[in-house]
């Protein structure tokens, strides 16, 4: 990365350009601010009205293909953490314009922050394929196995280790950027405050992994943007005056991404524990444990209606938790705010806040991770998923490369270009010679689909047209 970083002298001129409402990929000035809808509220219409944001519907949360009717999908987490988020932009933009000699920027209001964070939170998880992350683990596994080294030593290193160590983040940042056209191309022009704080690791592969070090493909270190996107990512840290980061050559997060961070760490330590529950994966005695240290009470100090259902005894108890959580963490952004700015803080927000709010935080996600995540029905639908992947990655990544090779094309692989093409239409798209940008618009295909989607087309697929490779 190449960017200059030229420090504001001031602290309001700093966040004056990290809640800078240009959009990226436009030439035209943000406009006068002359109404209560902002270009930041204009940012959040367009994600709930994009394509790949009512996707989410049918995608997997934490529990794939459930039955179960009210579990929560991608959809409704991520609804669920830009409520949060905006609660959390808003706090601790009141706070911070007491803290600050000179206050917030003058055309910049706390509600206009928790406006950017929460349209940050409706994205966050916008680029996430099928099956959440063992979707994820699926394509790295695909791509790592030996029979598709051939292929892959065609490519640059950079463009190898994208799909080596695919990640949804860097897929939801192409979406945003690229995929989601504005009718003169630029993605969805976003505003570069709502993209910074999208940007949780706004930083290449490369800045964070190597071939050599993806042992798994549950070790991949997390980055924000594939190579494709990389002139974006130059351009969006330069509006935002983003400082280089300490620990590579990427750039340091902008300061609302941590509460982004923090926003959907809150919905993983309260939200998913309760589907836990109604699950049969965990019980209401070890949640509420959880909950009452987050609260800070003892339980015999809270009382609760009599007549109250589980679910609505762990809803009062989850709206205490938050309560607590949101001041917590907004008490430590404004504490951190001099290394926010510079790019210097390390850990979460969390690792900032009371022990015992960090430690029960810690407690929820080793809790999910012990009975949740290795639950035997969650880890058969997982390798149901991976089957249903491979399935699909057979069927057309082929067609990155036969597509470079001008050999003639099967019958198969013809009807299987036919199935693909309306994807690289809608995104102005066709396949070349060239194989990295070939992966990324097939894979932009099948990350696309939804849960059920992928599911019957594989199904299909299967019974239909057989083992394409």
């Amino acid at each position: 990365m190449t960017t200059q970083f030229d420090k504001p002298k001031r602290a309001s001129e700093h966040w004056g350009r990290l809640l800078n409402a240009q959009r990226l990929g436009s030439n035209k000035l943000p406009p006068t601010q002359d109404s209560a809808r902002t270009s930041f509220h204009k940012d959040y219409d367009r994600l709930v009205f994009s394509h790949s944001f009512r996707q989410l519907n049918q995608k997997t949360q934490v529990h794939p293909l459930t039955n179960q009717l009210g579990i929560r999908t991608r959809l409704t987490h991520s609804l669920e953490v830009s409520c949060i988020g905006r609660s959390l932009g808003m706090m601790a933009a009141e706070k911070l314009h007491n803290k600050l000699d000179d206050g917030l920027p003058a055309n910049v209001t706390p509600a206009d922050v928790g406006v950017i964070v929460q349209a940050a939170c409706l994205a966050h998880d916008i680029g996430n394929p099928p099956f959440g992350h063992a979707g994820e683990y699926a394509i790295r596994d695909w791509f790592g196995h030996p029979e598709r080294q051939p292929f892959l030593q065609q490519l640059s290193a950079s463009a190898r280790l994208d799909l080596l160590a695919f990640e949804g983040n860097a897929q939801g940042f192409r979406l945003l950027v690229r995929n989601e056209h504005h009718p003169d191309k630029g993605g969805m022009r976003l505003t570069c405050a709502t993209l910074g704080t999208f940007m949780k690791y706004p930083w290449l592969a490369t800045h964070s992994n190597t071939a050599d070090s993806i042992k798994s493909v549950d070790q991949v270190q997390k980055f924000g943007c594939f190579y494709s996107e990389a002139q974006q990512l130059e351009a969006l840290a330069a509006c935002l005056c983003l400082p280089p980061s300490q620990q590579h050559d990427g750039f340091s997060r902008h300061p609302l991404a941590y509460l982004l961070e923090a926003a959907d760490d809150i919905c993983y330590a309260l939200i998913d524990l309760e589907d836990g529950i109604h699950l049969n994966m965990l019980s209401y005695t070890e949640v509420a444990a959880i909950f009452y240290q987050l609260i800070g009470e003892r339980p015999d100090s809270i009382t609760l209606p009599a007549q109250m259902s589980t679910r609505q005894q762990l809803a009062a108890l989850r709206a205490r938790a938050m309560m607590r959580l949101v001041n917590a963490v907004t008490d430590a952004f404004v504490a951190n705010s001099d290394d926010l700015l510079a790019g210097t803080l390390t850990g979460s927000l969390f690792a900032h806040c009371d022990p015992a709010i960090k430690s029960g935080i810690n407690q929820a996600k080793a809790l999910a991770r012990e009975k949740i995540f290795n639950h035997p029905s969650k880890v058969r639908m997982e390798l149901m998923a991976n089957q249903c992947l491979h399935r699909l990655l057979d069927a057309f990544m082929p067609l990155a490369w036969t597509a470079q090779s001008g050999a003639a094309q099967s019958f198969e692989q013809q009807r299987l270009l036919s199935l693909i093409q309306p994807s690289l239409d809608e995104h102005r798209r066709f396949l070349t010679e060239d194989m990295y940008h070939n992966s990324l618009n097939i894979l932009d295909f099948i990350t696309g689909m939804n849960d059920h989607e992928a599911y019957r087309l594989a199904q299909e697929l299967q019974g239909h047209l057989g083992t394409i490779i």
